[in-house]
């Protein structure tokens, strides 16, 4: 036998001879593969390009389509350094290590697969199943590596260094692919992003976690990273290879639970998923919590997703706030986007939304949770895909696209967004890693009682940075521009729903949940903070003390303020409903219930919700709520219009109330829009109700004593609050000069001629400026043409008086001539 003298040349050349140098196998032991000379680069191009057309197992769509990064050709490397050493084959990996590796239960995969210094050279080993050889090419070299058996290839190669830039070349029965090495590569997620996630206070999260198209080492790919404290192992499944996550296991980044794998040449649209190892050894298929774009439901595998949008809302962002939105006019157009015009994309709602919004002349939309979800019945009330816009109407830049339209129109954008619970899907957040993760470990405390969901663990520093930085996500990434924050009271109060016994006092024996509100607190504090002019919105209905009060002032009962800037005012919203729904003859009997959000009004800032909550289920729409005939029911929904617009608190209605629909809401189909074709007969009533709502919206931007003072009591006085036996009300609103703005409401269904008003001195003159009955809106034409001039009879407490006639059924404004 001839002794190699250790180089690569005498290596390849003695193998090929049939040489057999010390160290290799004996008669009974199979060959060496050959060291060889790397192929030509054309061949290897070749090879390539078969291998993106024909797949296989380690590559599949996501590697060369839908956006993935091209494969680059080899980077010339300097000559390798001559060493006295030969190829053998490597140590086996003990079995323990060998079965959690292929069992997707290895902490550390990267300390096995990969390239590694060893005795005698470089050790090599990869794990691609399915493959009958792999090889590793770099500049001057192509060795085959040893076949170990369930898809694991190694050899220890005789160099005197690790290549910097080497690669794969992985054979199947019907391709050939050459790759990067995934495990070739350091982790791609800083010490400080690892830092602020186990502080809980990565304010972009959404930029450490999940999916991240990338350059890393100078070789594109995706990395993927995920939070799984309980896995014992975690691997990257998808499209990219054939949903068999044995080739592609995770690393475990310490103490943080995070995982996490840099996979070249996976790109834009390729859709994967995590397969976990539970504590118990069991597996899950998991969509990736901080995924950015989802598959269309029921479909649910998570998309590789960058954006590629450029906004053109520069002026609306750079005024954005500005003046403060509780001095500001704010009406609140709210929509459910995918029924709205049903069929519609985010882009083609992006031409007919925006128009129909400024015609009518709200300042706002509020759109129905966007978040993904799987159950379209739940209208987006049950997320699983928190960080992603719902698939069912296009991509993430599609709704930016939407976003952006609305803003150049010059309206804002607010949206539902539900931090309170999520769904038990098996494939989502529920026990994510094996184990409660995202739910609190009290079963009693992490169920919801109503929804047949799962409560968020808020005191999870994890789970709480997951939700805060969700928040500042959509403001930031979406532009948006306000979150109406769902079910507060449901976060607020451990024995929300439930009966003594199915619940435990916090620390101080109080039904309070502390951890919700240190929550809510720290949401606010950091959207507030981070994103100038958003405002947040509770859904609140108790009587907590501080919802719209800032963090750091503590209340009557001990706690700071909540720090949201304005509450959903769900009394006034019952109680005037309840008023309305009485037939005439009896309202005499609840006036109470018209006046008495007045006794409460500037305890919070508050927001007047006719939401779609009120005209679902069984409770009818708006104008169905109203009692007598039809003529009556119209008159009766712009007489209550003209007085919620007029009413201290901002104004919200919900789709379909604009024109008086008399049908109940339904996902399924939503707005009657046919009611306004000019060839249906009644469509004159349809429309004249939504002339009112343009003629609201105008003359409320235009008057600022219905917003400017509008959450202080100085901005409002009661005329007369006691007419119980005429259903009559009348109010004065006031901006910062003190100019005032009347409204009578007559909720009688007869004419009240010359009823007698006091009205505020120093006016000589009042003009009408708003008739809910007038002619063109569908109503009986009676009203005030004529200017009222005060006359010096005392009425209602002051020196002077007016003495108009209130048509039925009707609100009136009058204003300084």
């Amino acid at each position: 036998m001839t002794e190699a003298s250790g180089t690569a040349e005498h290596v390849e050349a003695a193998e090929a001879t049939g040489a057999v140098s010390p160290g290799s196998p004996g008669p009974h032991e199979p060959p060496e593969p050959p060291v060889r000379p790397e192929r030509p680069a054309a061949e290897r191009a070749e090879g390539a390009v078969a291998a993106h057309g024909a797949g296989g197992p380690g590559a599949g769509p996501g590697a060369a389509t839908d956006g993935a990064a091209p494969e680059e050709p080899l980077t010339p490397l300097a000559p390798l350094a001559p060493v006295r050493r030969e190829a053998r084959r490597a140590e086996p990996l003990d079995d323990d290590a060998r079965a959690r590796l292929l069992a997707g239960a290895h902490h550390d995969p990267h300390a096995l697969l990969g390239a590694h210094e060893a005795a005698g050279g470089v050790l090599f080993r990869a794990l691609r199943p399915f493959a009958r050889s792999v090889a590793v090419v770099a500049k001057g070299l192509r060795a085959e590596l040893n076949d170990e058996g369930d898809g694991l290839f190694a050899r220890v190669l005789p160099l005197a260094e690790i290549p910097a830039d080497y690669r794969l070349v992985v054979t199947y029965d019907d391709a050939e692919l050459e790759i990067h090495d995934p495990y070739r590569f350091l982790p791609a997620l800083g010490d400080l992003d690892l830092h602020l996630i186990g502080e809980g206070r990565h304010e972009e999260l959404w930029r450490a976690l999940g999916a991240r198209p990338m350059t890393h080492e100078g070789v594109p790919g995706t990395r993927f990273t995920v939070w799984a404290p309980n896995a014992r192992g975690v691997q990257v499944v998808g499209d990219f290879n054939y949903w068999d996550g044995t080739a592609h296991p995770m690393r475990s980044l310490g103490g943080t639970g995070v995982w996490e794998v840099f996979l070249p040449g996976v790109g834009e649209g390729a859709l994967y998923k995590y397969r976990i190892t539970r504590p118990d050894g069991s597996h899950t298929l998991r969509a990736d919590p901080m995924a950015r774009r989802t598959e269309v439901p029921p479909a649910n595998a998570s998309i590789v997703e960058a954006s590629h949008h450029v906004w053109r809302d520069d002026a609306w962002m750079a005024r954005r706030g500005e003046p403060p939105v509780h001095e500001a006019p704010f009406s609140v157009y709210e929509v459910h986007l995918p029924s709205w015009r049903p069929g519609l994309s985010y882009r083609r709602l992006a031409e007919q939304l925006p128009a129909y919004v400024k015609d009518l002349g709200f300042t706002h939309v509020e759109l129905m949770p966007v978040a993904e979800h799987p159950f379209g019945g739940s209208w987006g009330y049950q997320v699983t895909g928190f960080y992603a816009p719902t698939a069912r109407l296009g991509t993430p830049d599609d709704f930016r696209y939407l976003v952006d339209a609305l803003h150049r129109a010059g309206i804002g954008v607010l949206m539902d967004w539900v931090p309170a619970h999520f769904p038990r899907d098996d494939w989502a957040l529920a026990e994510f890693d094996g184990r409660p993760l995202y739910e609190h470990q009290d079963p009693l405390r992490a169920a919801h009682p109503d929804w047949g969901t799962l409560e968020f663990d808020f005191g999870r520093t994890e789970v709480r940075n997951f939700l805060v930085a969700n928040a500042v996500y959509w403001c930031e990434e979406f532009h948006i521009d306000g979150l109406r924050v769902d079910a507060v009271a449901s976060m607020l109060y451990l024995d929300y729903s439930r009966e003594p016994g199915q619940w435990s006092p916090n620390e101080h024996g109080g039904r309070e949940n502390l951890d919700a509100v240190a929550f809510l607190q720290e949401m606010n504090a950091t959207v507030y903070r981070r994103c100038p002019g958003v405002v947040t919105i509770a859904e609140e209905s108790t009587a907590w003390d501080g919802v719209t009060r800032a963090t750091h002032h503590v209340g009557p009962g001990g706690f700071g303020g909540l720090g949201f800037g304005l509450k959903w005012n769900m009394g006034w919203m019952h109680d005037s409903l309840d008023y309305m729904a009485k037939e005439p003859v009896h309202r005499k009997y609840h006036h109470g219930e018209m006046t008495f959000a007045m006794v409460y009004a500037y305890s919070e800032n508050y927001v007047l919700p006719i939401s779609h909550d009120e005209v679902v289920h069984g409770k009818r729409s708006l104008v169905s709520k109203m009692p007598g005939d039809w003529w009556q029911q119209r008159a009766g929904h712009r007489a209550f219009l003209g007085f919620m617009w007029a009413h201290p608190g901002k104004q919200l209605l919900f789709m379909g109330q604009e024109f008086a629909q008399g049908a109940e809401w339904s996902e399924a189909h939503g707005p009657d829009w046919w009611l306004l074709d000019p060839s249906y007969s009644a469509e004159p009533d349809h429309r004249g109700v939504r002339d009112l709502v343009r003629d609201l919206n105008a003359r409320y931007r235009a008057t600022p004593a219905l917003w400017q003072r509008d959450t202080v009591p100085e901005g409002f006085e009661w005329v007369v609050g006691d007419a119980a036996e005429d259903n009559v009300l009348a109010f004065v609103r006031y901006d910062a000069q003190r100019s005032p703005l009347l409204a009578v409401c007559n909720f009688s269904p007869v004419v009240r001629h010359g009823y007698r008003i006091g009205v505020p001195c120093g006016v000589p003159v009042w003009q009408e400026v708003l008739n809910t009955d007038a002619a063109g809106y569908g109503g009986g034409g009676i009203g005030n043409p004529d200017p009222l001039k005060a006359e010096p009879a005392a009425w209602h407490g002051r020196r002077s008086s007016i003495a108009p006639v209130l048509p039925p059924l009707a609100t009136i404004w009058l204003r300084p001539a």
